[in-house]
């Protein structure tokens, strides 16, 4: 899959996350950040996936999330592990 694609992917489902309202504050501001950082084209790639994926493992492991939340959290992990 086209890199780009992937990316614009990957935002869509950092938007749904920030934009659930069933989920805290924090995690909703750490997914909007997490998406802000993919989309700063001045850094390399593997920069901005790595900045990311630490952002969604910290939020991952906050404990208020709920399960849906983390599991989105997860699947985007995953998502971004197979970004080239």
């Amino acid at each position: 899959m086209d890199t780009e694609l992937s990316l614009k992917h990957i935002g869509d489902a950092l938007d749904q996350l920030a934009g659930d309202t069933s989920i805290p504050r924090n995690i909703r501001r750490g997914a909007k950040e997490a998406k802000d950082i993919l989309n700063m084209k001045e850094d390399a790639l593997d920069v901005r996936i790595a900045k990311a994926n630490s952002i969604l493992d910290q939020l991952a492991d906050d404990p208020n999330i709920p399960l849906h939340g983390r599991t989105l959290i997860w699947n985007i992990i995953t998502q971004l592990e197979t970004v080239k």
